[in-house]
């Protein structure tokens, strides 16, 4: 070798390549973990905040917070929300401010990631890996699986900061990143579109989030850049919701065109003030953020890129809260109605890894009230129908309208609560699902019966046949008693009640059975005594049958909610 020339090794940019893949493999299933676990404990809380949405536009945003606290990621907040506006079970302006709540909610990923704690991440795996694996009690193994959670989160990090190190001596790579160091307003928009771009690749800003620190704190990009990367990965993650409303009636496809609205609006605005809004980062923030150390890192820039990455979302938050009222204006004046008349249902929209298991069977239990309400409706129609004087044509397309809707949302959740246990669920999640699955048929069951009771009514019209007064009196009697029962189970569903009120309430199916059993033999004396024709005795008889069907399946409903 000639005197004065030294050999540097060659940059092996595979090895830096599937290092830092791998490190974010690692990181992604770290976050899985942490939001399965999340759920498996906030399940309550979770319930109170979707109870909470309809009350008014700042709980909305809040609900949308704890939310995504609880699933770490907007991007599952965001397709719950487009879900349940499809479904009808969310007003447009509750879902504006869920939406816009989850931007802050999701933040909380970015001081989880600033933390300077990743070389404890194996520690965090091994203390927590035992009781993930093995512990019998519920809150002990989701405190494992939330370790090793974090444990992952940190390892994947820590992997990423490794094959990232190399880069921020290379000629070539720093030569690239001139044209992305957002020290001109070019490079600042490229910077943009490329942190979008990447951020609809990997489907999720928290993934952006942390290689964006990554980069910064081995020293490979500036607080500058790192910034202009934030603002980016918030335009990108609205590609999410953009997916889910595919084939979404209106309402939804609003929700996620509000959801890019308000996130390319709030970009436009940082552009125009970026070069004030990184100085006044590093003014609030505790020591210089491009501060480097003696090995290259940057020991500061985490904390700074955290506030800068909330300090964005809540600005963007408060400054849209009020004009939330405009806002569905605008996107409603985008997105026009559709001329066809467009049926509510329960649709699984995104993929599996955008719906978290625990807001899945929350949207599933919303569903179900929603199916409950219709069968009422049902029964009220059905009551109306049969105590005409004559065949009413308009009430019985009614009935059977409301049971085809019965059919839709039950083939729906099937579809929808099976997608959910293909994933990763716990023992408690999977026992919800299935008794969330029979519950649907059950109360499908009950549509059915309620259709068939007004086909046998509507034969009598059609023949010109009629039943004795005192035979319609039992059977409008036993109609009454089995609709007031099947409200008083529901309504015991709806209310949480303890598994000792579900004990005594289908207890009282044995009073209602018997009374059945007299009013049946009441019929039989007067079909011997002449007072009812033998011609329509048969109608009589599947009437009644249908009534005894829908308290059996009644029972059957309430008795797989409460596990009984």
């Amino acid at each position: 070798m000639a005197a004065g020339f030294i050999d540097f090794a060659p940059m092996d940019y595979f090895e830096i390549s599937y290092t830092a893949i791998g490190g974010l493999g690692i990181f992604f299933l770290g976050l899985k973990y942490l939001s399965e676990s999340l759920q498996s404990s906030g399940k309550e809380a979770i319930r109170g905040i979707l109870a909470s949405l309809t009350r008014n536009r700042v709980l909305a945003v809040l609900a949308g917070i704890g939310i995504t606290v609880f699933v770490q990621s907007s991007s599952i907040s965001t397709v719950m929300t487009v879900s349940l506006v499809n479904a009808g079970l969310m007003e447009l302006k509750q879902a504006i401010g869920v939406i816009l709540g989850a931007n802050i909610g999701t933040t909380v990923t970015g001081w989880i990631i600033s933390f300077k704690v990743g070389k404890f991440g194996l520690l965090f795996i091994g203390l927590g890996i035992y009781p993930m694996v093995a512990a019998q009690r519920t809150w002990l193994n989701t405190l494992g699986k939330a370790l090793v959670a974090l444990g992952l989160i940190f390892t994947g990090l820590e992997f990423m900061s490794g094959a990232f190190v190399p880069l921020r001596t290379d000629e070539n790579f720093i030569s690239y990143l001139y044209l992305f160091d957002a020290q001109s307003l070019g490079s600042l928009l490229a910077c943009i579109a490329l942190a979008c771009f990447l951020t609809v690749i990997v489907q999720s800003s928290s993934a952006m989030l942390g290689i964006t620190i990554t980069l910064a704190a081995t020293g490979v990009i500036n607080f500058d850049t790192a910034v202009a990367l934030i603002i980016g990965e918030n335009i990108g993650t609205t590609i999410t919701a953009q997916l889910a409303a595919i084939g979404a009636n209106t309402s939804a496809v609003r929700a996620a065109r509000a959801h890019a609205i308000f996130n390319i609006l709030g970009a436009a605005l940082f552009v125009a003030v970026f070069p004030w809004y990184v100085d006044f980062i590093d003014f609030v923030v505790a020591g210089e953020a491009n501060l480097q150390a003696e090995d290259g890192s940057r020991p500061n820039i985490g904390w700074h890129i955290a506030v800068a990455h909330t300090m964005f979302n809540v600005l963007n938050v408060l400054f849209w809260i009020p004009l939330i009222g405009f806002l569905t204006k605008t996107v409603i004046w985008l997105v026009p109605q559709k001329e066809e008349k467009e049926v509510h249902k329960l649709r699984y929209l995104g993929n599996r890894t955008t719906m978290a298991p625990e807001v899945a069977l929350q949207q599933a239990g919303l569903e179900m009230d929603n199916m409950v309400d219709i069968t009422r409706e049902m029964f009220e129609v059905t009551r109306e129908y049969v105590t005409s004087p004559k065949h009413k044509k308009k009430l019985f397309d009614r009935i059977n309208h409301l049971e085809d809707i019965t059919d839709n949302i039950e083939e729906e959740m099937i579809n929808f609560i099976t997608i959910v246990l293909t994933g990763s669920v716990s023992r408690g999640q999977s026992s919800r699902s299935y008794g969330l699955m029979r519950m649907a048929d059950e109360i499908e069951s009950i549509a059915d019966a309620l259709q068939s009771f007004s086909i046998y009514r509507s034969r009598l019209f059609k023949r010109n046949e009629e039943i004795s007064p005192e035979a319609w009196a039992d059977i409008l009697t036993f109609f009454d008693e089995v609709a007031a029962y099947f409200d008083r189970l529901t309504k015991a569903r709806e209310r949480d009640a303890d598994a000792s009120e579900f004990r005594a309430l289908i207890t009282e199916s044995k009073a209602i059975r018997k009374m059945g059993k007299e009013m049946r033999e009441r019929h039989l004396d007067r079909l011997r005594t002449g007072d009812c024709q033998a011609v329509t005795a048969q109608t009589y008889s599947d009437m009644f049958m249908s009534l005894q069907h829908i308290k059996n399946h009644t029972v059957n409903y309430v008795e797989a909610h409460a596990g009984l």
